[in-house]
């Protein structure tokens, strides 16, 4: 294995090598002959000329403006380009970065085609190959964008008998060109051939941004790390009803199912309790317990893999999952699906969006979910509501804001599934021993996101965020005690607990982005601050008396007639407060040396304070007590990329994360932090429609507290946890209408040096392999046109439950099928989840427990778009 040293070796000597200058070619500007001559005549005379007025028969530049002008004009990239039927012809949209400079177009004709050329300009690289669109309307045989040369884009308008004409729609951020042919006599019925090389439709499964990864406007392939993302399409076309259950379609992953069934938590590359993020804010407990998200409040799910703590401060080596809300949008459309399953499910939804003003400068989104029943257990119909405004306005092209809220509630049964024992495997899946109806988990969130955006020149920006979280959580009921298990008699104790519970957090971020060169070398630096509070409450009141007040169940026939004692005999009283404040201030420099060669560097330093407080009485005994301890911790990142051909990337990283460690060895002393180190290589390639990447890791976690053996009251700093293994992940579209979305992983998750009864042991829910394979056809031409069908299938191998290791969770394969129907405005959609009902048990937030998975489930959807 290669030691650390020997990376930073190697990854010096290549910043050595790449930093000395490097030749250039001289740029040469391309397209016809007449118009370029009169371009470069205007640059090298650098007087003010002025664009002749086209006549009726011939088509000259459209630019209107000085040589000065036309020489200032800054880079503008490209990242997409829609061609749009009209009833006159078409209309063609070159879509732009808000505050980008406007493009300028030079237009002439050649024989029967328009050609457009537009200077200072570039394709994002998910078009850098272009766009070629056939017969996209009636006289109009061909339209193809491409890259020219290094900083220009080529449009060619090919016309059947005669030249198109275009002209420019003023008044838009965006170029847009309207575009006609003297022949243009367009039938509703005619059929469109539409070829696209390089092209991401909106449709498609391939995303190719991630702000997760960089918080800065990158693309994937630039960046030293596995990422992936989940768009809203694959969560719409598999049916599912928890947004998290999407993460079935990322390597490296495994679901960890949290109380009631209806949230979820994670193992990413081994290590439970990454942190959970909503639009790039923390979320969740301090105890690792996420929020419930509903699937019709998401845009997306991005997965960055491995260490985080650079731009999130306190993470495990893992990684973090962030969930992106669905924004405001200047067009207006109106969206109504309703969801109807078995096992009782009602889901109705609704999305609308569209500028409340003229200017379209004031825009809103309005999200709304009901949800009731679809869960398999007992007893366990849950209740949840959801609603989220938002609105953005744009001052001007350089200064925007945005406000989100969030309003969820829950009413769900508290249900922590089934003991760790082999009489699991006795009991039908659907059977609830846990408790009665009268037990109930009722949690309310409120959640507000506030960012400003301000672009002070083509170079400078800032932002700055403000994401808020209060949730408040309540649960009556009798809970399993799970190590109480008889496995003669399947006979259970149980404790009876209120607990009222209230987690807040706040995240202020500010960041200052910047790009500029330092000779030949380019920088986009990132410059960030923020703060973090984290806060959990709780308030407990038990009973648990094994021998006088057991509350004994039987799993095999449970008998929910134990009525709720009285509170004169609860007997264990718990409050506690649970602060932790976070300061982080990092740096991030994303280095191009070369368009093909890219350093990542960054790092960040955390300020973390943790002050608990709690009180409790047992029986007749009370107490209190009381830490508060600090800790400073650097945490750096670097990685290299290199692109061989445009469509490779080759990279590799070096990063770190940390978790305050809140253990005190026999002096006193608090433990150093837990730290996560990960080394990983990896390939990313793009071909047409799909991505593809392999990443290859090795994790190291260290410091993790584990019993002194001398004196066991204390602890000591000697375990240590690794995570290793090789992953593949694939999304996109090959060809028009097939979507597909795959993965593939091995991987080894063991306590590399820990105490004498775990030492060796798997990590819990860590399988050592798994897959997944999602695919989609939708029929492009003829009468069925509109209808489609899915297929796929979820892997998951061994895993253990617990640490020390002595159950095993059997490996799986999970089968589903979705059959739909897209008519104009309308959509009907049936999902069959689990289809071969295979029996499954997947892991627990309950590390004493395991929850089963759902049978097979029918979910029908009927949609309509306006």
């Amino acid at each position: 294995m290669v030691s650390k040293l020997q990376w930073l070796f190697l990854l010096t000597s290549l910043f050595s090598l790449v930093a000395m200058p490097a030749l250039r070619a001289e740029e040469q500007i391309k397209g016809s002959n007449a118009d370029m001559s009169a371009v470069k005549e205007i640059a090298a005379n650098k007087e003010a000329a002025r664009a002749r007025v086209p006549t009726a028969s011939e088509s000259l530049p459209y630019f209107q403006g000085s040589a000065k002008d036309l020489l200032a004009q800054g880079e503008t990239r490209v990242t997409g380009v829609e061609v749009i039927r009209t009833e006159s012809g078409l209309e063609l949209i070159l879509n732009t970065v808000t505050g980008s400079e406007r493009l300028v177009p030079l237009i002439v004709s050649e024989g029967n085609d328009l050609v457009i050329d537009v200077l200072d300009a570039t394709l994002a690289f998910s078009i850098r190959n272009g766009v070629t669109e056939l017969e996209p309307a009636p006289g109009i045989e061909r339209i193809a964008v491409s890259q020219a040369d290094s900083n220009s884009i080529q449009i060619r308008i090919t016309g059947s008998d005669q030249t198109p004409s275009a002209e420019v729609v003023a008044g838009r951020d965006d170029l847009v060109f309207n575009v006609t042919s003297e022949t243009t006599t367009a039938e509703e019925d005619e059929q469109i051939d539409i070829v696209v090389t390089g092209q991401v439709e909106e449709d498609s499964y391939r995303v190719d941004n991630a702000n997760t990864a960089t918080r800065i406007d990158v693309p994937i392939r630039d960046v030293p790390q596995s990422i992936q993302v989940i768009p809203n399409k694959v969560i719409e076309d598999q049916g599912l009803v928890r947004a998290g259950d999407a993460l079935r379609n990322v390597s490296g992953v495994t679901i960890q199912r949290s109380r009631g069934n209806i949230s979820n938590g994670f193992t990413v590359r081994g290590f439970t309790d990454p942190v959970i993020l909503r639009n790039g804010f923390r979320s969740g407990d301090t105890g690792g317990n996420p929020i419930s998200v509903l699937p019709d409040l998401v845009e997306r799910v991005e997965v960055l893999k491995g260490p985080a703590a650079v731009l999130y401060g306190q993470v495990t080596p893992g990684g973090a999952v962030n969930y992106i809300s669905k924004k405001p949008q200047k067009e207006p459309s109106y969206d109504f699906e309703f969801r109807a399953g078995n096992f009782g499910l009602i889901q109705p939804a609704l999305d609308i969006t569209g500028p409340l003003t003229e200017d379209k400068k004031l825009t809103y989104r309005l999200n709304l979910s009901f949800q009731n029943g679809g869960n398999f257990r007992e007893f366990s119909d849950a209740e949840i509501v959801g609603v989220a405004p938002t609105i953005r306005y744009d001052f001007s092209d350089k200064t925007n804001v945005t406000l989100e809220y969030e309003f969820l509630d829950q009413n769900e049964l508290f249900d922590d599934g089934f003991p760790v024992s082999p009489l699991v495997f006795e009991v039908p899946a659907e059977v609830n021993f846990v408790a009665d109806e009268d037990n109930v988990r009722d949690s309310t969130t409120h959640s507000v996101y506030f960012n400003l955006n301000h672009r002070f020149n083509d170079n400078i920006r800032v932002r700055t965020g403000l994401g808020a979280e209060f949730t408040n959580i309540t649960e009556i009921g009798f809970r399993p005690t799970f190590d109480g298990i008889d496995p003669e008699t399947g006979d259970i104790t149980r404790s009876f607990s209120e607990e009222f519970q209230d987690s807040d957090n706040i995240t202020w971020q500010t960041e200052l982005i910047t790009e500029f060169d330092t000779g030949p070398v380019e920088h986009d630096l990132l410059l960030g601050f923020e703060l973090t509070r984290s806060t959990l409450s709780s308030d407990n009141r038990d009973v648990f008396d094994p021998e006088n007040n057991p509350f004994t169940i039987n799993i095999f026939d449970p008998q929910f007639d134990t009525p709720f004692p009285d509170d004169d005999v609860l007997n264990i009283f718990f409050d506690s407060e649970l602060p932790v404040d976070t300061n982080g201030i990092y740096l991030q420099d994303l280095i191009t040396f070369l368009p093909n060669l890219k350093l990542l560097l960054g790092g960040r330093y955390d300020f973390v304070t943790n002050d608990t407080e709690f009180e409790f009485t047992f029986n007749d005994f009370t107490g209190e007590a009381g830490d508060e301890f600090t800790d400073e911790v650097f945490s750096p990142r670097v990685g290299l990329v290199y692109q061989p051909i445009e469509e490779i990337s080759l990279y590799g990283s070096f990063s770190q994360s940390f978790e305050v460690n809140d253990s005190f060895d026999v002096n006193g002393d608090l433990l150093d932090p837990e730290r996560g180190t990960q080394f990983e290589v990896g390939v990313k390639g793009e071909f047409g429609g799909v991505s593809a990447t392999i990443a290859a890791y090795n994790i190291d976690q260290t410091n993790l507290a584990v019993t002194d053996p001398d004196n066991t009251d204390f602890s000591i700093a000697v375990g240590e946890a690794t995570s290793r293994g090789i992953e593949l992940d694939v999304a996109g579209e090959p060809i028009s209408g097939w979507n597909i979305i795959a993965s593939l992983f091995f991987n080894d998750a063991f306590v590399s040096e820990g105490s004498d009864d775990n030492e060796g042991d798997t990590l819990a829910n860590a399988p050592g392999s798994g897959a997944s394979l999602w695919t989609t056809y939708e029929l492009q031409k003829g009468t069925l046109e509109g209808l489609g069908f899915g297929a796929g299938l979820f892997y998951v191998g061994d895993r253990e439950a617990t640490l020390p290791n002595d159950f095993v969770l059997p490996s799986y394969v999970r089968f589903d099928a979705s059959l739909f129907y897209n008519r104009e405005k309308w959509r009907a959609q049936l999902n069959f989840q689990n289809l071969f009902d295979e029996d499954f048990l997947e892991s627990s937030q309950n590390t004493l427990a395991v929850q089963t998975g759902a049978p097979f489930t029918v979910i029908g959807q009927l949609s309509l778009s306006l």
